[in-house]
């Protein structure tokens, strides 16, 4: 078994290292791409985006339930920011600062802010080209506007129904990964660890491997199969509850430890920009790397962080109330700041302030590895029950990420094997579930990083096949929005719910 799990180690890094080597190119480009094409968007628009999206939370149609089968625009905000702010913000960002440096967090800044617009643009083409499914429930994702969209281009029928299918079929992977198993081992692992009960703790089913770990796996388990089984509805009500309230929380335990340490805000930011470009060769695990290595680096957490990219968000956007597909690019847009811009540079703030790792040589304080760092950061203002509130904050973080990759899964399974079938997905995902409380190993993190990579790449390139419809579905939305010009809307690739939908504006 040993060796097997070797071989596997060593032909998924394999996998990983040209995916991610290559794809990053992709990833950034794409993002450039939609940035210039849609004339700076995220800057030049950002008081209508914050408007339309923070600035009209109070509003009925926005945050208000939605009979039938949809969700709001708020609850799918929530739901797909439920499976991006994970552990990735916390346990990722302080990674990406180990392996990479101060630095990295500058390229994830760089990747989130491209990001916006390739999330806006997955957004903008999921609406656009999403369709009722037999349960009379909005269905959307790359999958689709890879085979309608791309599909339909002379010359491309095959290709677009080829990558619709691999598209899918590396999602639902992925949610195995990613969806489930890593999420769920960062969650009993923080848990064990912060809340010791010796009597199970030494109960042991193998090596690394108690009783306690099973309990709470089973905990979680029977948690979310009641939640899960209840479909989107019961998906996007917990997650309108839990997510604003896990990052408010979050950010306000941050914003009292970097104002404790308000001192050394100055020399985080310092070594974030001085050692994106010349990392210092004293810097513990980052000493000698390449810049192109920092970049990858701080990339690739980034990407694993706010999912821009991925084509993952855009299954649970798609089946908001919204009617206009820019109205829910705007949301994209805020998804990826809210994310990066506001979570994980708190999280980098945390750790480049509290002194749980020296700015000069990058040594950490004893007993801290990139899985805890953050958690003695808190630990070192507010005792053991700092480290205890990061255990709980990742269970929160994590255990909604679960919940939000659920719906990615089985949507991807449902353009695979039927409407009627998504059941059978569901029982797996719980099963995986269940076993992210049993492993040992990193593996499943590491897998669903390459899972996360090939996602990316059939997704990227239709985005940007398509992007030039962006591009118009853009400028029909400022001009009849921003600009008052009468112009029929762009609102559907089918003509039949482009009639339905245009009698709700």
């Amino acid at each position: 078994m040993e060796a097997f799990f070797t071989w596997l180690t060593d032909f998924n890094n394999v996998i990983n290292g040209v995916v991610w080597n290559y794809g990053l190119y992709l990833l950034l480009a794409t993002g450039v791409l939609m940035t210039v094409l849609t004339k700076v968007f995220q800057i030049g628009h950002i008081g209508h985006w914050f408007a339309q999206t923070l600035g009209s939370l109070f509003k009925k149609d926005v945050s208000g339930h939605v009979k039938g089968k949809s969700i709001s625009q708020f609850q799918a905000l929530c739901t797909a920011l439920a499976a991006t702010i994970g552990v990735g913000n916390i346990a990722g960002v302080a990674a990406a600062i180990v392996g990479g440096g101060p630095g990295a967090v500058f390229w994830m800044w760089v990747a989130a802010f491209l990001g916006m617009m390739t999330n806006y643009s997955e957004n903008v083409l999921g609406i656009f080209y999403r369709r009722k499914n037999a349960d009379g429930e909005w269905s959307g994702g790359a999958m689709y506007y890879l085979q309608d969209g791309l599909g339909k281009m002379k010359g491309c029928k095959y290709i677009g129904k080829i990558l619709a299918i691999l598209f899918s079929i590396f999602c639902i992977l992925a949610s195995f990964g990613i969806g489930a198993m890593g999420q769920i081992n960062k969650i009993v692992v923080n848990m064990v660890d912060a809340f010791q009960i010796p009597a199970l703790s030494s109960m042991a089913l193998y090596e690394g491997v108690s009783m306690y770990h099973l309990l709470i796996g089973v905990v979680l388990l029977v948690v979310a199969a009641l939640i899960i089984l209840g479909g989107l509805k019961r998906i996007a009500a917990f997650a309108e509850k839990v997510v604003p309230f896990m990052v408010v929380l979050f950010v306000a335990g941050s914003l009292v430890i970097i104002g404790i340490n308000f001192e050394s805000v100055g020399a985080a930011f310092s070594a974030i920009f001085s050692m994106a470009f010349t990392p210092q060769a004293a810097w513990g695990a980052a000493g000698g790397i390449a810049i192109k290595e920092i970049i990858t680096l701080g990339c690739k957490r980034g990407v694993f962080s706010n999912e821009a990219g991925l084509g993952s968000s855009v299954m649970v956007h798609s089946n908001s109330n919204v009617v206009e597909p820019v109205r829910q690019g705007l949301w994209g847009i805020f998804e990826v700041f809210a994310d990066t811009m506001v979570v994980c540079t708190m999280t980098a703030l945390v750790v480049l302030t509290s002194g749980v790792i020296d700015l000069n040589t990058g040594a950490m304080i004893a007993g801290a590895t990139d899985a805890n760092l953050v958690a003695k950061a808190f630990g070192g203002i507010f005792g053991i029950f700092g480290e205890q509130f990061i255990a709980i904050a990742i269970l929160l973080f994590a255990f909604t990420t679960v919940l939000g990759w659920d719906h990615y899964g089985s949507k991807a399974w449902e353009y695979l094997f039927g409407t009627k079938t998504v059941k059978a997905y569901k029982v797996i995902h719980l099963v995986m579930i269940l076993a992210g409380a049993l492993l040992t190993s990193s593996l499943a993190w590491d897998i669903s990083d390459t899972f996360n990579g090939l996602m990316m790449v059939p997704n990227l390139i239709g985005v940007i096949a398509l992007s030039g419809l962006v591009m118009k579905i853009t400028r029909n939305y400022v001009d009849r929005n921003l600009k008052g010009i009468d112009v029929r809307p762009m609102i559907s690739a089918y003509e039949d719910v482009q009639a339905e939908q245009e009698k709700k504006l």
